[in-house]
């Protein structure tokens, strides 16, 4: 089956160069899949920023949060003996992995949601402790009974965990710190209770036993996390072979939960599929996409800081409750648009 993704004619959305530097000495090399969410009747994107100073012919230079918050900054030669640098996302030195960005999060506003500002009263989101040093990235939205969750991969020499936070107003946070320890990501709560419990997808990851697959947990009050499955797992031959994550909050239909999630091959590039869980039990899967329901395949999303790739955690379903509004990262540079119609996911799903 083709590709079904409508993409916006105005893609890219977002590039670098539409925002400015969060200080002076960095550059932003980067703009990432954002957590989406409607406020005070506008279209929202939670954008990640990933920033680094300029780099040189002779150094490679990176920023990291100390404990307290101020950033610092490495710099290393290419010609030194314990330098790995063959990855344009990490650079490993003296037996350490580092990022070769720090992320944090940025909100910006749309009226018609093709064309987005930043908004004046609203701070950046940054990595606040030692465990969120190498910064917070991909973050998901999800609004349950007025309130707004974050969850959000938190990042530090000491792993890949979920953080959390959640605000009513967009201005004030209550920290969660990490609900879920090293290494996990890709964590989306459902935005309503099943059967008095809250649900969320979660992706931890194994090097050894298991792989990187889509589990589901279950919580009484949406920080404390138990009762864990594995649902959604790769699949040899297939173009999510190596890798899968889920994406944000997974959508109601009448016919089950439905997801749009992201597969990756070993060659590291990234497609969208779905996949339909029971409206009762979410740990049971109902159908899943054999083929790629999102193919990168524009110049944007091919080619950029990590090119192959499109990627989303956010999306909003509009009012005639089949258009689906999805915001997605193209190649690790740009943020961008594209509709999908949910009958057409279901015939994908051959339900």
């Amino acid at each position: 089956m083709p590709d079904i993704a409508k993409r916006f004619p105005q893609n890219p959305l977002l590039s670098p160069s539409h925002l400015k530097p969060s200080q002076q000495g960095l550059h932003i090399a980067c703009l990432l899949n954002p957590g989406v969410f409607r406020y005070e009747g506008k279209t929202w994107l939670l954008v990640r920023v990933a920033e680094r100073p300029e780099q040189t012919e002779v150094h490679v230079s990176f920023p990291i949060l100390t404990d307290t918050g101020e950033t610092k900054i490495m710099e290393i030669a290419l010609n030194d003996a314990d330098l790995i640098a063959t990855d344009a996302r990490v650079v490993r030195y003296k037996g350490v992995d580092y990022l070769t960005t720090l992320s944090h999060l940025r909100l910006l506003c749309s009226d018609d949601g093709v064309n987005f500002h930043e908004p004046e009263g609203y701070k950046y989101l940054y990595g606040s402790g030692p465990l969120q040093t190498f910064g917070i990235e991909d973050c998901r939205v999800t609004t349950i009974e007025g309130k707004f969750y974050l969850t959000f991969t938190a990042v530090s020499d000491s792993g890949v965990g979920v953080g959390m936070r959640t605000t009513t107003d967009w201005k004030t946070f209550e920290s969660h710190g990490m609900i879920l320890p090293p290494h996990n990501k890709d964590v989306a709560i459902f935005e309503e209770k099943i059967n008095g419990k809250y649900y969320a997808l979660h992706r931890p990851s194994s090097v050894d036993i298991g792989g990187n697959y889509i589990w589901l947990a279950e919580s009484p009050d949406g920080v404390h996390w138990g009762n864990h499955k594995c649902i959604v797992k790769t699949r040899e031959g297939m173009w999510d072979r190596a890798r899968v994550g889920g994406g944000c909050s997974p959508i109601k239909t009448e016919k089950g939960w439905l997801e749009i999630y992201h597969g990756a091959n070993f060659e590291h590039q990234y497609c969208l599929g779905a996949f339909l869980l029971d409206l009762n039990d979410p740990s049971k899967v109902i159908a899943r996409t054999q083929d790629p329901i999102m193919i990168p395949s524009e110049p944007y999303e091919l080619t950029g800081f990590f090119g192959h790739v499109v990627f989303t955690n956010g999306h909003i379903v509009e009012d005639d409750g089949d258009t689906i509004t999805m915001y997605y990262g193209a190649a690790d540079e740009h943020v961008c648009g594209a509709h999908l119609s949910i009958k057409e996911i279901f015939t994908a799903l051959g339900v």
